[in-house]
C-alpha cells in the first residue's frame, strides 16, 4: 500500500515515543470545529496505514528518520511532569484512604489509581493537544510555542481542553486496573 501525499490530520499520533499509533482523539483534537471536515465521506475512508510498521516506513520514506521524532519534545513536556504528579497522587490517595498500619484494599487501590490517572490526564491534556497538532501530517507549526500561540489565537483557550472528557473517562478504568495489578504483583513477589 503506497503512502498517500495528503494524509488526514493527525493520522499518526499517540502516547508512544514515536508517532506511529493511530488514535481517534488525535483526529478530534486537530480538526477545527465548525469548519467542515469529518463528514460522512471522511468517516468511511479506508485507513491510510496497514499497521505501525507500515506507518513508520511511510514516515521515514516521506520525511526521513527525523519524522519519527516529530512531537517528541511536546511528548516529553507532557509526560515528565504528569508522570510525577500521577505517582504522587496515587501514593497520597492510597495512604490517605488506608487506615494506619494496614495495607490498601482492592477498592482503595482501584479508586486511588483511577483518580490519579484521571487527574494527571486532566493536567496533561493541554500539552497533549499541542503534541497531537505537531504530529499531524503537514503540520503548519514551527515548534511547541508557535503551535500553542497560533492554536489559542485561532480557536481560543478552550482548544487546549479538547479531548479532556475522553482522556479522563479512559484514564480512570485503565489506571485503576494498572495499579490494582501492580499492587497485587508486588504482594506476590515480596
Amino acid at each position: 500500500m503506497p503512502c498517500d501525499r495528503n494524509p488526514p490530520s493527525a493520522n499518526v499520533v499517540g502516547k508512544t515515543p514515536f508517532p506511529i499509533v493511530p488514535r481517534a482523539e488525535g483526529v478530534r483534537q486537530t480538526r477545527p470545529r465548525g469548519r467542515g471536515g469529518g463528514g460522512p465521506a471522511e468517516e468511511t475512508r479506508a485507513p491510510r496505514y496497514r499497521g505501525p510498521m507500515h506507518c513508520a516506513a511511510c514516515i521515514v520514506r516521506e520525511e526521513g528518520p527525523r519524522g519519527l521524532l516529530r512531537g517528541a519534545g511536546a511528548l516529553a513536556l507532557r509526560d515528565t511532569p504528569t508522570s510525577g504528579l500521577y505517582l504522587l497522587l496515587y501514593a497520597s490517595l492510597s495512604r490517605g484512604l488506608t487506615p494506619p498500619g494496614q495495607e490498601p484494599g482492592a477498592c482503595t487501590v482501584l479508586l486511588a489509581g483511577g483518580v490519579a490517572g484521571s487527574l494527571s490526564w486532566a493536567c496533561a491534556t493541554p500539552m497533549d493537544v499541542v503534541k497531537v497538532r505537531l504530529q499531524a501530517g503537514a503540520s503548519p507549526y514551527r515548534g511547541i510555542l508557535h503551535c500553542a500561540r497560533l492554536s489559542a489565537r485561532q480557536e481560543g483557550a478552550r482548544v487546549f481542553l479538547r479531548g479532556l472528557g475522553l482522556n479522563c473517562a479512559r484514564a480512570f478504568p485503565v489506571n485503576a486496573v494498572t495499579f490494582f495489578g501492580y499492587e497485587n504483583i508486588l504482594r506476590i513477589i515480596t
